[in-house]
């Protein structure tokens, strides 16, 4: 037998294969023996071209997948005479959004694993610790409308309920297909389709396996373009960024300018904690490579921070970094993506303020030699200080002359434990701290006879949430402790800003199994006192409204602008006047930490349903913990520490996620998104937990993925 797709005697068969440079077929007379390496050399020999085509490789369109194992045979991949193969380049031109809303037209290897191209983008935009990062797609409204699994279930019919066919791609491996939403959108990544900011790119058209229109050849396109991204990037020998080495014109470490009008209508807002949890739905799957996620050369993909775990944050070499960082906090709170109070919006829009004033003005250098002024002699003196208080600790309420007393913290406060069908009412108390253990007596007396403590709250595992404001004078914390009903919800009162400052940074040490004694305890308690302080409005503020031009919907959450209105640009002004003496750096780190000092910092959502359960829940992922929340509320029903994990499995037919706790198993399916999604949170917070600054180790790509990948 002869022709197209037949097997001869001799076992060979024709083998069609489309180059899309030239945008030609060609067909090869091949064997199942045949290795993947021979038949692509064969193939280049057959063109006749004199080109470099080492950068090509072979992608079967039908299983969506790459050959890439050069020494495999086509019968060890299934390759038979009825498919038909692409020969096209592995580095093609994505648009990429970073955090900060701009767009990047970058040149990236399609065949690699996600998370190793996402690595090698970093190192060309000069953002060390990749690992914090990842792809997502683009998301629209639309998204937020539905669960995963209900548009997984629709995404290969129309609304009709009609086969969608004559795409020209396969269907989505990570299983987030964003072409077909449930209003019948074209999806978010139709290039066609408004963008948030930028140029629109232009797009060539894709031709047909069998059809064969005029050459026109991709790699002059590519030398064309080839400068768009600069990546004369330096590195030192254990593959981190050298300070200084990568500049980008000036442009990364500075934020944009104001958005338009018509890029603020597009940005997404979540209305609800459901929203906000459909949200993660678009990350792409690391373990797999972009193109088998449904991406093709010239579409558009988001980089974001994925992991909020943000390790050896240094102003000297992390310029592009922290400025990334600043800008995904700033719009995370603008797009009502986190919760805060009036009066924290107003801090954040203070410091968003400093940091565009800054930006006009020439910063100091920063260099090996220091930060600003610093120099070496200090940077000795700062480091022998920090080992000083590490080896001695941090001693509260003991005696300086004892080294082996436990530090202890004491005072009155006021109490209260949340019953049914009861009123708040606080009562007083003396508590003590020690040991990760509060205790509250009736008086100082019956401590100082020990008495047993009318109440004994262990700390560790809890959470930990501020109850502040400071125009009432309220200096709350909350805890949620846990038990045997799940947690319980309890409320201290301080009277004073100082002596809130101390309890709710013992509270939080407490609460990561960390006591008095720990070097960080005076930071910490620093570290709530600065946040306060930043909120604290000012007599008078340091600059006019006619200096600066303030569009209230660029610095505050919509539903303050709305509540303020006329009096939003004073009130602004007034609580900058607390920060106008930062510099361009210390504002966005301010701004950085106090977005961390959130209640709801952190933690990625997802819609599931436990096996033991009825309903619909939330599940709570943060970088140390795992939380079972209430769907319409958020609060805390359950909280599992990633210390006590033993395992975690998939089952792939299921869907379902099973962790294995000391305490025991807990079985959920994820309605939000893909399981594996959820297999990758928990799996990256492990790997990042295992980073020390002790050892100056290499990225650890290999275990990465064997605690993200779920196939292992």
């Amino acid at each position: 037998m002869s022709g197209k797709g037949a097997v001869m005697a001799d076992g060979s068969w024709n083998l069609l294969i489309f180059v899309t440079d030239l945008q030609v077929e060609r067909t090869l007379r091949v064997k199942g023996d045949f290795h993947i390496g021979g038949v692509m050399l064969t193939l280049v020999e057959d063109l006749g071209i004199s080109m470099d085509w080492s950068d090509h490789g072979l992608w079967w369109p039908e299983k969506n997948a790459w050959l890439t194992r050069t020494r495999s045979t086509l019968d060890q991949y299934g390759v038979h005479a009825d498919a038909v193969l692409h020969f096209t380049p592995m580095h093609k031109t994505l648009r990429v959004q970073l955090p900060d809303l701009r767009f990047l037209d970058c040149t990236l290897d399609f065949s690699i694993k996600t998370f190793n191209a996402v690595v090698q983008l970093c190192r060309d935009l000069g953002i060390r610790h990749p690992e914090e990062l990842s792809f997502c797609k683009p998301l629209d409204a639309n998204h937020l409308k539905h669960n995963h699994t209900y548009v997984s279930n629709k995404k290969n019919k129309d609304v009709n309920g009609k086969s969608i066919t004559g795409s020209g791609i396969a269907p989505d491996t990570n299983t987030f297909v964003s072409g077909v939403s449930p209003s019948g959108s074209t999806g978010s990544l139709d290039m066609n389709a408004p963008l948030m900011c930028g140029p629109p790119i232009a797009k060539t058209p894709k031709a047909s396996p069998i059809s064969k229109p005029a050459i026109t050849p991709e790699t002059t396109w590519k030398r064309q373009n080839q400068n768009n991204l600069n990546t004369s990037t330096n590195y030192s020998p254990n593959g981190n960024l050298s300070p200084n080495s990568y500049n980008y014109g000036g442009e990364l470490p500075l934020s944009q300018s104001p958005l338009t009008n018509k890029a603020r209508n597009n940005l997404i807002r979540p209305k609800s904690l459901v929203e906000r949890a459909r949200m993660n739905v678009a990350w792409l799957d690391s373990s797999l490579s972009i193109m088998e996620q449904g991406i093709r050369e010239f579409d558009t993909l988001r980089l974001r921070f994925k992991f909020y775990s943000f390790y050896d944050l240094n102003p000297k070499i992390d310029s592009v970094r922290i400025n990334q960082i600043y800008e995904q906090a700033k719009w995370q709170l603008l797009n009502d993506e986190l919760d805060c109070t009036e009066e924290e919006a107003l801090m954040f829009a203070a410091l968003q303020v400093q940091v565009q004033i800054q930006a006009n003005i020439p910063q100091p250098s920063l260099d090996n030699s220091g930060v600003g002024n610093l120099g070496t002699d200090d940077d000795i003196d700062a480091a022998l200080s920090e080992l000083q208080v590490t080896l001695e600790g941090s001693h509260v309420n003991s005696s300086p002359n004892d080294i082996t007393a436990v530090p202890e913290l004491y005072d009155y406060l006021r109490f209260f434990k949340p019953k049914r069908f009861t009123f708040k009412a606080y009562k007083r108390y003396w508590f003590t701290c020690r040991e990760l253990t509060l205790r509250l007596y009736k008086s100082q007396e019956d401590a100082s006879r020990n008495v047993t403590p009318l109440h004994e709250i262990s700390l560790r595992g809890c959470e930990v949430t501020p109850d502040v404001c400071l125009t009432q004078h309220k200096y709350g914390i909350k805890l949620e402790v846990p038990s045997s009903d799940g947690m319980s919800e309890m409320y201290i009162r301080c009277d004073k800003e100082e002596q809130y400052a101390r309890w709710m940074a013992a509270c939080k040490l407490a609460s990561k199994g960390r006591s008095l004694a720990d070097s960080s305890y005076d930071a910490e308690v620093a570290s709530i006192t600065a946040v306060l302080q930043m909120q604290r409005p000012a007599p008078t503020p340091a600059i006019s409204p006619s200096e600066l031009d303030i569009i209230p919907e660029d610095y505050m959450p919509l539903r303050f602008v709305k509540r303020l209105k006329g009096k939003l640009v004073h009130r602004i002004l007034e609580a900058h006047a607390n920060v106008k003496d930062l510099g361009l750096v210390e504002a966005k780190m301010n701004y950085i930490k106090a977005w961390q000092s959130l209640p709801d910092f952190g933690i990625s959502l997802f819609i599931v349903k436990f096996t033991d359960q009825k309903k619909d829940e939330l599940l709570g992922v943060a970088y140390n913990r795992l939380m079972r929340m209430d769907l319409t509320t958020g609060d805390h029903l359950k909280t599992w520490r990633y210390s006590t994990i033993k395992a975690w499995n998939i089952n792939w037919n299921a869907k379902l996620m099973m962790i294995q706790f000391e305490e025991g198993n807990v079985m959920f399916g994820c309605l939000s998104a893909d399981c594996k999604v959820v297999h990758e949170f928990i799996g990256g917070y492990i790997f990042l937990s295992t980073r020390s600054k002790e050892s100056n180790q290499m990225l650890n790509e290999e275990l990465f993925h064997k605690l993200t990948g779920g196939w292992a």
